[in-house]
């Protein structure tokens, strides 16, 4: 039997869905004028840049929205399932920051620093996909979206959870990912990412949100939204009223999706956070927080959607005590409420800096959440007394064939990251830290890139020097050095 956490009951769903509908329905929600023509042609009623939502018309687009898809890696293969109860973990995205190994401060990401984040992640099998996990502060804003992208991709065969943080920059992105696919159509046919899209809290679709859901659904690329009420600040503070807010901004966008594209994948998500009342901060590691998130996605699954949470995080600026507790506790719980796609690992301080050697210990958290999603099974005829009739009371149980032939099933072994030998008469035994940095160089030195095929990676590099030099960036960093290193 697997284990399985819900915190809502039916009717209390039908409630939140109810009220959620009343809200798109008046008073509405903002939407740019890009989405104006799409709205009224499905009979939303737009009030200079309101629009009012009528519930049948919302439940129109629900029904059309697929109740799965994958992801593929660049093989072609699926990789990552969205859709029922099955549970997959990515590092979370966009950060400015990373956590330095050596001083243990934080400072602005560079190339490199989300190239070897890639290289660690590729290497470590709790994660499913990549993300365009920080802000690369080496190059140029203006072509940072798609060089982020770049990155990963050259670096990584696993799907990418990814976005772009303007409407201009999404088809750049979104021709990126085609050349490393092989043409549009075959980016539709098998989506090697998916793509973030934000509504703005409390019921706001901005200009680039707005474009980015429709041109999405239109290039037939899945789509993610990630709803974000901050409960007790830009959403009423008790948690089921801004899990009502998380479903109508939810549903709003749906409903421009799928009026732009009946059909086309989307993933019901978010990162709702409550507004802590003493600090003023957004603690991503609160016990409220990952309910906010684990409400939200039943209600997704309650519509029978693919879902998506942020969790596995940290508020703390370091990697200790805190974060392995904040983080642990949300990979887990995670896990047992069957979200599809967890993203956050690797995050501290509100969602605003990495850390590679955190990603490393979230790892064996997640391997554990996922060993406690396997249950416990019968393996023997008898689950004990024939094993007794053999040992007798003497205990001897190491020494039976059922002992040899079971353990790797019953046991998840973690790696040498978790301690669990015998304790070091001087004391000279690293801590967790120095054993998560020794575990990321070990995975850095065991990596290698994956292939991709020459006409691919040299039409991929055409575009990103002709993109690059149009913003003053004649080399590029965290390819070019990679690439002389391995010519």
């Amino acid at each position: 039997m697997r284990p399985k956490l819900e915190l809502l009951d039916k009717p209390l769903i039908e409630r939140i869905l109810d009220e959620a509908f009343q809200l798109i329905r008046g008073p509405g929600v903002r939407i740019a004028p890009y989405g104006f023509d799409l709205l009224r042609s499905g009979g939303a009623s737009i009030d200079g840049d309101v629009a009012r939502i009528p519930e049948a018309l919302a439940r129109q687009a629900l029904a059309t929205v697929p109740q799965e898809f994958f992801l593929y890696d660049r093989r072609g293969d699926p990789a990552v399932h969205y859709g029922g109860d099955d549970v997959h973990f990515d590092p979370g995205s966009s950060c400015l920051n990373i956590l330095d190994a050596e001083t243990q401060q934080a400072r602005p990401a560079q190339s490199c620093d989300l190239v070897r984040l890639v290289q660690v992640a590729e290497m470590l099998p709790q994660f499913s996909a990549q993300s365009t996990a920080m802000v690369c502060n080496d190059v140029p804003a203006e072509i940072g979206d798609w060089y982020r992208l770049l990155l990963v991709l050259w670096h990584s065969e696993k799907p990418v959870v990814t976005g772009a943080f303007s409407a201009s920059s999404l088809h750049t992105l979104l021709e990126l990912l085609a050349l490393e696919s092989g043409g549009a159509e075959a980016l539709r046919q098998k989506p090697r990412a998916v793509f973030d899209v934000c509504p703005s809290p409390p019921l706001n679709w901005s200009e680039f949100a707005s474009q980015n859901m429709i041109d999405l659904a239109r290039a037939g690329v899945p789509a993610e939204i990630v709803s974000m009420p901050l409960a007790g600040a830009t959403a009423p503070v008790t948690l089921l009223g801004s899990i009502v807010q998380h479903a109508a901004e939810c549903i709003s966008g749906i409903t421009i999706h799928q009026l732009a594209c009946p059909g086309a994948p989307m993933v019901w998500g978010g990162a709702p956070a409550i507004f802590d009342m003493r600090t003023g901060t957004t603690p991503m590691g609160a016990i409220e927080t990952a309910m906010l998130d684990l409400g939200c996605a039943q209600v997704g699954k309650h519509l029978g959607l693919p879902t998506h949470a942020y969790l596995v995080a940290g508020d703390g600026k370091l990697v200790d005590a805190q974060a392995a507790m904040e983080s642990g506790i949300s990979a887990v719980l995670g896990a047992l409420a069957g979200i599809n796609m967890v993203s956050g690992a690797g995050m501290l301080d509100f969602l605003a800096c990495h850390s590679i050697e955190k990603l490393v210990i979230d790892a064996e958290a997640i391997a554990s959440a996922q060993r406690l999603l396997q249950g416990i099974e019968p393996r023997t005829e008898s689950l004990a007394v024939a094993m007794f009739a053999q040992t007798g009371l003497r205990g001897d149980f190491l020494k039976l064939k059922e002992t040899r032939a079971l353990f790797r099933g019953e046991q998840h072994f973690p790696s040498a990251v978790i301690d669990r030998g015998a304790p070091s008469l001087d004391g000279s035994a690293p801590d967790i830290l120095r054993r998560a940095r020794n575990r990321a160089d070990e995975l850095v030195a065991a990596y290698r890139r994956p292939e991709i095929s020459p006409d691919r990676e040299q039409a991929m590099l055409a575009f990103a020097h002709h993109q690059s030099r149009t913003a003053g960036l004649e080399a590029l960093p965290g390819i070019d050095r990679c690439r002389s290193q391995t010519d």
